[in-house]
């Protein structure tokens, strides 16, 4: 089946990998262009959780993390839509990378004792998820 000119499972992917590269590259640049107050703001979350020690090392990692995942994912999709086969590795990589990135924040939410905010987060992860499989056909 096509639509627009595209298959189906091509539409599909373009869409999983613009959104994921929407989604980390602009969580990314967040912290890059306004890194202290993501810093701070981060810092006073994990304030009373095992993890305070370590949010100023951490803040660089998931930033590069979100950052690498968006970017990544973005080229993916500039290559599917050339019609480059290395669009579904790459694109793959950035779902890959975005997983990653959702599975340290989890994570971080749940040491932090912050059930809601790990709860906001599973939707993102069962799309990029779903994504990651997708780029397997």
């Amino acid at each position: 089946m096509e639509l627009f000119g595209f298959s189906v499972l091509l539409l599909s992917k373009l869409f999983f990998a613009a959104f994921n590269g929407i989604l980390f590259t602009q969580s990314g640049l967040d912290k890059v262009f306004h890194y202290q107050g993501n810093l701070d703001y981060f810092k006073d979350h994990f304030k009373k959780s095992p993890l305070a020690s370590t949010v100023g090392l951490l803040m660089p990692v998931i930033t590069l993390l979100e950052t690498s995942a968006g970017v990544t994912s973005l080229v993916g999709l500039l290559l599917l839509l050339l019609g480059h086969d290395a669009g579904n590795s790459v694109a793959a990589t950035g779902m890959g990378l975005g997983g990653l990135s959702l599975v340290c924040l989890f994570f971080g939410q749940r040491v932090a004792q912050d059930y809601a905010g790990a709860a906001a987060l599973v939707p993102y992860f069962l799309m990029t998820m779903a994504g990651f499989v997708l780029y397997a056909f």
